[in-house]
């Protein structure tokens, strides 16, 4: 595996890459960044995150422009004028009971049955909980606490299915919900996101390993489900 990071040099971006890179538009940037990758020929080799440069550097990089991370198992190949790189190997040794930092752009999503469907639903974790709520009891502190709810629960039912154990309750941030089109359909595709920061502890290394290679939950073409981990 590789870990890297990307920088992107606005002036090579057509009209619509722009738009889509600075919108943090996921499909849009999800086809540039394959193009790191121009002789593979096969699933998605990455797991992806858009971040935003924190501040200016002696590179003369500037606050507020686009930065990628990306996990891979093929190396990416800078493009010149358009796409920078900075690539390590990835390969960390992870032990059962081993404490963890972490941070995670995930799609939360539950799957439940509604009355006079054959097939279950699949929903949005933060919205199914807001949807318990009267609409005027929506914008509530309750909601919100319920809705905050929601998300860690998934956190901690998919650390018990992939080899880790939450410690303390994660912050949660950034929810947001997106909608992108598809041609000749006129129903899109609709997903959301939410930022995790927080600590665990590694109960299974050999399918946290392959958690933290594959990603974790729905939509990891959209840049979501990539875990970033550092020692505590």
């Amino acid at each position: 595996m590789h870990f890297s990071r990307v920088r992107v040099d606005l002036n090579g971006l057509a009209r619509n890459e722009l738009f889509a890179v600075m919108g943090g538009e996921p499909y849009g940037t999800h086809q540039l960044l394959w193009r790191l990758f121009p002789d593979y020929d096969g699933p998605r080799p990455f797991l992806f995150r858009q971040e935003v440069e924190e501040g200016a550097d002696g590179e003369g990089r500037c606050k507020g422009l686009p930065l990628f991370y990306l996990l891979s198992e093929q190396t990416p190949v800078a493009i010149p004028g358009l796409l920078e790189v900075e690539s390590k190997p990835f390969a960390p040794r992870l032990d059962a009971g081993e404490t963890l930092a972490f941070r995670l752009r995930a799609n939360p999503t539950v799957s439940h049955r509604v009355e006079g469907q054959k097939h279950s639903r699949r929903s949005d974790v933060l919205m199914h909980a807001k949807s318990a709520f009267a609409p005027e009891q929506r914008g509530s502190q309750a909601c919100k606490d319920a809705m905050d709810l929601a998300a860690r629960q998934w956190l901690a039912g998919q650390g018990e299915k992939h080899g880790f154990v939450l410690r303390g309750a994660p912050e949660i941030s950034g929810y947001r919900q997106h909608s992108l089109g598809r041609k000749k359909q006129t129903k899109p595709i609709q997903f959301s996101g939410v930022d995790y920061n927080g600590t665990l502890e590694i109960t299974d290394a050999e399918a946290f390993g392959t958690c933290v290679a594959q990603g974790l939950g729905r939509s990891k073409a959209f840049g979501f489900g990539m875990m970033m981990i550092r020692r505590a």
